[in-house]
């Protein structure tokens, strides 16, 4: 016979609730750490050979499109330089470079072509083959004149990504505008005059885009330095029309005043003043 549980009584405290917690360690004592590691190596290994199929799968061509989109900084310097100095000086966006190459290897700011690769023709051969028989006929006109001789070095020619532009820079001692107008100085108007000679023949469609310093100018009835840029870009258009210019090859003519200065840490430099022609490609 069993014995009767005793009754607790009114002050007696009641009897203690033990919880007891029990932790489940999912496949075993490694943890799933290693799956995380693992899924990262087989992402990053499969980029790479999908990185060897595109090398394999590409032409020159395609892989230096490639390597200048995710490169635009080369191009964007180019495109905001007016060249080296001297006569038409200035450089193509594909020159080599002086970067540091294995021995064997030829390079361009673009892309670096390992030894004994092949490819497609190079990329812009074409191009700068075609500026450099255009600095040929221009510097040849500018050397045939006394008058302009001596304005050869304000005379700059780059290839860049849109094409082949032309610049025409002032300095401490030239000015291709009277001060302050949207008139051509006689020498200026020489210098153009050649350069249209030189355009004329060429196929594509044309852009001209005029730039000031950052002086304040004030001609009047509410101008000011991007109406002054803008009136000499098209002052240019009117005299590279009458070289025989057609009127229908231009697509853009544009002022943007003092913001896109050739000299960045000198706003005030005369040689922010310029006029750029742009022959598209």
């Amino acid at each position: 016979m069993t014995s009767a549980k005793p009754a607790r009584g009114r002050n007696d405290l009641p009897a203690p609730i033990i919880v007891k917690k029990v932790t489940v360690v999912a496949a075993g004592h490694h943890g799933g750490a290693w799956k995380v590691a693992y899924a990262d190596f087989v992402t990053a290994m499969m980029a790479f050979f999908l990185l060897l199929w595109l090398l394999g799968a590409t032409t020159e061509k395609q892989r230096k499109g490639i390597a200048d989109y995710f490169t635009p900084t080369l191009v964007k310097l180019k495109e905001q330089s007016a060249g080296s100095n001297g006569m038409l000086g200035g450089s193509s966006i594909t020159d080599a470079d002086n970067y540091p190459n294995r021995a064997g290897q030829t390079g361009t700011k673009a892309m670096t072509i390992p030894r004994d690769a092949t490819g497609g023709p190079r990329e812009g051969a074409g191009q700068i083959k075609r500026m450099q028989a255009m600095q040929s006929r221009l510097a040849a006109k500018i050397g045939s004149n006394t008058r302009l001789k001596g304005l050869a070095r304000q005379v700059r020619m780059i290839d860049t990504a849109e094409g082949i532009r032309i610049d025409l820079v002032d300095d401490a001692d030239f000015s291709m505008f009277q001060l302050g107008t949207t008139i051509l100085t006689p020498e200026a108007a020489e210098l153009v005059k050649a350069i249209g000679a030189v355009i004329a023949p060429e196929p594509g469609q044309l852009s001209i885009r005029g730039h000031t310093d950052a002086l304040p100018w004030n001609g009047g009835l509410g101008a000011n330095n991007w109406s002054l840029s803008a009136g000499r870009a098209e002052a240019t258009r009117q005299a590279l029309m009458r070289e025989g210019v057609g009127a229908a090859r231009f697509r853009r003519i544009e002022g943007v005043a003092d913001r896109e200065p050739l000299i960045h840490d000198r706003p005030d430099d005369p040689r922010n003043r310029r006029i750029s022609v742009l022959l598209i490609r």
